[in-house]
């Protein structure tokens, strides 16, 4: 409970405070390349429940129909404007509107899509999708330049899924056995650290 009193303040701070810098995306977004402003896709978050997240769209707007579902280096469907919110993980913030809406947490697992859910282990799977999935973890603090990883592997998205993923997992899983308030302020305080260094 005390968590999610805790997400849904900040959340709402966040998009208060936020909001001319989030128009101010928005426009460039849309001026930077044909397509809508938000990226919607449907992702895998607490029992299994599917939602759609909210991300600004970083990418052309065919995309999907232009190569695989991860992020590979310097992918060419990435937009000028989308290099840089992904940089910064600004691309992210919309996630706010995620979490009041009850779908995500500030820190929990990132959610994946159905795709990729499908080769979780039977117990690993359980764990993490036993908390809401979140805008940041540990997980993805250590996998912060993930799509550069991939660009150096001969099958990217082989790599994702026999490499990469079951890391993540092992660490999504820990997360959700030992969260607490306390420590998602430590994670929150670490990815805001780790992007202000970028």
């Amino acid at each position: 409970m005390a968590k999610r009193l805790f997400d849904l303040m900040v959340a709402l701070l966040a998009l208060l405070l936020l909001a001319p810098v989030l128009l101010a995306i928005g426009l460039a977004v849309r001026l930077d390349s044909p397509g809508p402003v938000f990226f919607r896709q449907e992702r895998v978050g607490r029992q299994g429940r599917l939602f759609r997240i909210h991300k600004f769209r970083t990418m052309a707007s065919d995309a999907p129909a232009r190569g695989p579902a991860v992020t590979v280096g310097r992918d060419a469907r990435i937009t000028r404007i989308g290099h840089v919110l992904r940089h910064y993980r600004l691309d992210e913030l919309p996630q706010f509107i995620d979490v009041l809406r009850g779908d995500m947490s500030l820190v929990g697992p990132r959610p994946e899509v159905p795709r990729y859910v499908a080769h979780y282990p039977p117990g690993l799977r359980e764990q993490v999708l036993s908390v809401r999935p979140g805008i940041t973890d540990p997980a993805s603090l250590a996998y912060l330049d993930e799509a550069g990883l991939l660009a150096a592997a001969a099958d990217p998205e082989r790599e994702y899924i026999e490499v990469i993923l079951p890391r993540k997992l092992r660490a999504q899983a820990d997360y959700a056995a030992r969260a607490t308030l306390a420590s998602d302020l430590r994670v929150l305080l670490r990815t805001l650290r780790l992007l202000l260094v970028r």
